[in-house]
């Protein structure tokens, strides 16, 4: 497989965790969201939806009100005290009270099954757009393609098929993804890499060649080719189909 662009407009970058414990609703969904640019992952279970939340970090949670193990209503309040996410309720109870009780416990929107698939492709959006125009502009997540990288966690992970590979990279290599992706496009000469991505006593530019040779040697395990890019004469870039 080699190294997919996906769309840079901010909301189709964004990471859907679908909680949702029957399976042939998950795939629809995630499905149509994917057809609209969107990341998404999957949790079967409300103890597995607040541990993909904690690791991952998505940008809006579709949340099933039944679910084994934890329901929907103890997952939504863990949700909330750990901060505002966007939340999306999805139940077959169609009774107000339902609709009461999730927004009054801050859920941002409600959809009650069986639902047009489109539908809520659509709610998502909004609330993405929503909730973006509110949203402080900087952000401790970069994505890029199938790239996300946490910078508070030090994490980095690549998406294959929709799922998230963490991997498993050097502080010196972290710091050198991390600096690239920050704009991809740039090109960053060996020296400004050496000053902003190696350890303090790191003097030779060539130690920035090695370092980077081996970043790339553990994302072509993933059948990634081409990233980081080198361009002669001058440095590296992020690479891939900018």
């Amino acid at each position: 497989m080699s190294y997919l662009h996906a769309p840079m407009n901010p909301a189709e970058q964004s990471l859907v965790l679908i909680a949702e414990d029957e399976a042939e609703i998950a795939d629809i969904l995630a499905a149509y969201l994917q057809r609209h640019g969107l990341r998404t992952l999957r949790a079967a279970d409300g103890q597995e939806a607040l541990a993909m939340h904690q690791a991952f970090k998505p940008d809006l949670l579709l949340l099933d009100v039944q679910m084994p193990r934890l329901d929907g209503w103890q997952v939504l309040s863990e949700i909330r005290s750990r901060g505002d996410t966007p939340v999306i309720m999805l139940t077959a109870l169609d009774q107000d009270i339902d609709k009461v009780m999730g927004l009054r416990m801050g859920a941002d929107d409600y959809v009650v099954k069986p639902f047009n698939p489109a539908e809520v492709v659509a709610r998502v959006q909004a609330v993405l757009r929503r909730t973006r125009a509110v949203a402080p502009s900087s952000t401790q997540i970069l994505r890029v393609g199938l790239f996300q990288i946490d910078l508070d966690s030090h994490e980095a992970s690549v998406y294959l098929n929709g799922q998230p590979q963490r991997l498993e990279l050097t502080l010196t290599e972290f710091k050198l993804l991390a600096c690239l992706m920050r704009a991809p496009k740039r090109v960053f000469s060996r020296a400004e890499l050496l000053t902003h991505c190696l350890p303090e006593g790191d003097t030779l530019e060539r130690t920035v060649d090695s370092h980077i040779s081996k970043l790339r040697k553990k994302l072509e395990a993933y059948d990634i080719q081409g990233v980081p890019a080198s361009v002669w004469g001058v440095g590296y870039r992020f690479g891939g189909d900018q």
